[in-house]
């Protein structure tokens, strides 16, 4: 839309190399953590924004929203905000109510103020309108078209020889999505091996697992790398798993990013008993839906999906118009008429 982008995030010391097709501002903060980590991004970020040339600012989810908001108003300048999940909602702030309570001050004090605002499902959207009574648009974050779909045989021969391959990837592996059950399960599993990819809070607490239960040789668990190798490892997987518990309520609405990853590879996804990503593995019959995530349940339901070979090539039928279907190509033009009609 020839608009010139100029991002700004922050640098931690595993940070991978950003080459974007736009300017990339990254800051090195001297907290990592909770609320001095909150409190030194939001006063830097502020002087950031208060110096730099803008004319519309794009506040990605709650964290970022105060001094983006600030300037907008010094400034008269149009505010967009991108709400990625229920931020007050979230695991690491229900189990701390006197943070989530200032988060969620925050937000009742800009949220109502709002006029260009968008999140990643219709379930988050109905929750912010029915709260705040402001509309909210849904953009999801689905992945863009994955033009190369042919398989690296050798690479395959490689990263899983003749077992059926697992994959649970992701940037946000955190407590209570289901990873350590999906680690247990496979005790109960044989001639199959699980790849879980990305990072997290609970990936030191994988692999000690990993260690403890010994079985170094069914699950392989890999840091966080650019997407297009993600994507090769994807691409070959057998199953793709999502398996957030109904602990909070972001997880309850949540519609993770892998989802759509699973989708551009066409393989089939095994999910857990969530609003929005079991309304779309049921509508597209892509896949199957668990109500209990105890690791034999989980096993045994694995090993259902493989025995009945006619039930997972519909799937994997379904998963080609799926594909075409929810891809960023047809996702974007909802961005751009929020972009065209900014307020």
């Amino acid at each position: 839309m020839n608009y010139e982008v100029i991002l700004i995030g922050r640098k931690l010391p595993d940070s991978l190399p950003i080459h974007r097709n736009y300017r990339t501002i990254r800051m090195k903060l001297l907290f990592k953590k909770k609320v001095f980590f909150y409190a030194e991004f939001n006063i830097r970020l502020f002087f950031k924004l208060l110096f730099i040339k803008k004319d519309i600012l794009l506040s990605n989810d709650l964290d970022t929203l105060l001094p983006n908001f600030i300037i907008s108003r010094f400034f008269n300048k149009k505010l967009v905000y991108d709400s990625h999940e229920l931020f007050t909602e979230v695991g690491e702030l229900t189990h701390r109510p006197f943070v989530q309570k200032i988060w969620k001050s925050i937000e009742k004090f800009i949220f109502p103020k709002l006029k260009n605002v968008y999140t990643v499902n219709s379930s988050i959207a109905n929750f912010y309108h029915k709260k705040y009574g402001v509309k909210v648009n849904v953009i999801r974050n689905i992945a863009p078209k994955l033009h190369q779909k042919s398989i690296d045989l050798d690479f395959a021969k490689k990263i899983k020889s003749n077992k059926k391959m697992l994959i649970l990837q992701g940037s946000g592996l955190n407590i209570d999505r289901g990873a350590e059950e999906a680690v247990k399960m496979m005790q109960y599993l044989d001639n199959t091996i699980l790849y879980i990819i990305g990072n997290g809070d609970v990936f030191k607490k994988l692999k000690d697992l990993v260690t403890n239960l010994n079985l170094k040789d069914k699950v392989i668990i890999k840091d966080k790398m650019p997407y297009k190798a993600l994507m090769e490892y994807t691409k070959i997987s057998d199953l793709g798993l999502s398996l957030d518990k109904n602990t909070n309520l972001n997880y309850e609405y949540s519609l993770p990013n892998k989802i759509f990853d699973y989708i551009q590879a066409e393989i089939p996804l095994l999910v857990s008993n969530r609003i929005e990503v079991a309304k779309l593995v049921s509508e597209n019959n892509i896949g199957w839906i668990i109500n209990e995530l105890e690791p034999k349940k989980l096993a045994k339901k694995i090993t259902e999906i493989f025995e009945n070979k006619q039930s997972y090539f519909i799937a994997k039928q379904n998963l080609k118009t799926t594909a075409k279907k929810y891809c960023w190509e047809n996702e974007k033009q909802q961005l751009i008429k929020i972009f065209q009609n900014i307020k």
